[in-house]
Parts: C-alpha cells; structure tokens; sequence
C-alpha cells in the first residue's frame, strides 16, 4: 500500500485547525479519553489499545489499497516553545533553528514510516492511482526538552526526557479523496535507563526515531489487521 497527497495551504491550515480542535476536545496530554462517537465528515470513533484516538470511515474497505502515498508531514511547536526556550539560553533558538528542526522531523517521519511500510510489505509510491492509500501526517505540539542548535559551545545539557510529540494522521482514499480515518496519539520520548543522559542532536534523533517508528508500527499493524478480515 502506498500513501499519496501533497496539501495545499488551505488544505494545511484546514488539517491543523481541525488536529487543534481534536486535542482541545480530548485533552491530548493527559490520557485522552474523547467523548464524541462520530465528527463533522462521517468517521466513527473506535476503540484502540495502540493509539490514543481513532476514527474510521464505517463502509472503508482498505482491501482495495496495494500502494500507499506518504504526504510531506506539517510540523508545529507546542505554544510559546521558542520563547520558554529562549529564557535560560546562552544562545537565543531563532526562527531558522526552528524551521530547520521541523524540516529535520518531517524528513525522518517520511523516512521511519517508508521504510516500516516497505520490510512490512506494502509498497509506497508517489502516485496517485485507484489502489493507492493516502497517509497525511503531521507533527503537533512538538516540544524538544534540549534542542541542539549546531553552535560552538563548551555548555552541555542534561535532561530525562528528550521530549514529547503528537501525531496527528488521516488516511484517505488518492483517486476519490474520500477521508477514510483518522488517528492522533501524544507520546514521551523517555531514557530507558531513567538517568539524565546529554541531549544533542545525535541523542534527540535516536529518541524522536524511536516514537516515530512505534507509530510506524501501528499503522502497519492497522494495515495488516485490515487485510486479514
């Protein structure tokens, strides 16, 4: 299977307005338990013990899907990140460091994900096709404990945790467009020997490849359970 669509604009703001509400709505964060059975375009929500939030499309028939298309993934900071960032720094985050750390996660989601599709057996394209799945991510409320800005310093910090991301995916059929479902999920990137380790970013990479690649997990996990019914 493959996942394919390139959003527009006005499709990215309309994926981020409706993640935002999604959040609000469940309280991401703290264990999410959302209420609401069904939303605005149809999906149902149903139970999953993977993942935080689910939604499906009641007459989806994934059976159909061989390929699977990987949009490029949209990238938000949790709110006021640079600026809480920026309190106890020698060296102010910039809106460059910024736009260079989404473009680096949104790389290494595309990455993670491909490669967990493919050694899973599904195929991941380009293109647009009758058998082709959509797969539309984005990365939201991400918020990097330490992050490592490339400059010259003898300062090193040590943190627990590396930090926390939720992940904020819909599927859709690529030829009719149909959205088929969605799902978001909120994890910890936590050391597993639970001491406070240097964060950098060789250390950061390793910990935001390891959440990405669980949810790869479920994902390919979800796509497999549907192949077999």
């Amino acid at each position: 299977m493959r996942l394919a669509v390139r959003p527009s604009r006005s499709s990215v703001r309309r994926v981020m307005s409706v993640a935002g509400l999604l959040c609000a709505l469940t309280s991401l964060p703290g264990g999410v338990q959302a209420s609401e059975t069904s939303t605005f375009d149809g999906l149902e929500r149903v139970e999953s013990s993977r993942i935080a939030i689910a939604y499906l499309a009641p007459d989806a028939d994934f059976s159909v899907f061989k390929r699977v298309k990987i949009l490029e993934p949209e990238v938000a900071f949790r709110a006021n990140w640079q600026r809480d960032q920026n309190r106890n720094r020698t060296r102010n985050i910039s809106t460059r460091d910024m736009e260079r750390i989404k473009a680096d996660v949104a790389s290494l989601l595309q990455e993670v994900f491909a490669q967990r599709l493919t050694s899973g057996g599904y195929e991941v394209t380009t293109e647009v096709a009758g058998d082709v799945l959509i797969v539309r991510p984005a990365i939201i409320d991400l918020d990097i404990t330490a992050p490592d800005t490339g400059s010259a310093s003898s300062t090193r910090t040590f943190t627990v945790s590396a930090g926390a991301a939720t992940i904020f995916v819909e599927l859709f059929d690529a030829e009719a467009g149909q959205i088929l479902g969605r799902g978001a999920d909120r994890q910890a990137a936590q050391r597993t020997s639970g001491f406070m380790t240097w964060s950098n970013r060789v250390t950061n990479t390793a910990e935001a490849r390891r959440i990405l690649q669980g949810w790869a997990d479920v994902l390919v996990t979800f796509l497999d359970e549907q192949y077999a019914e």
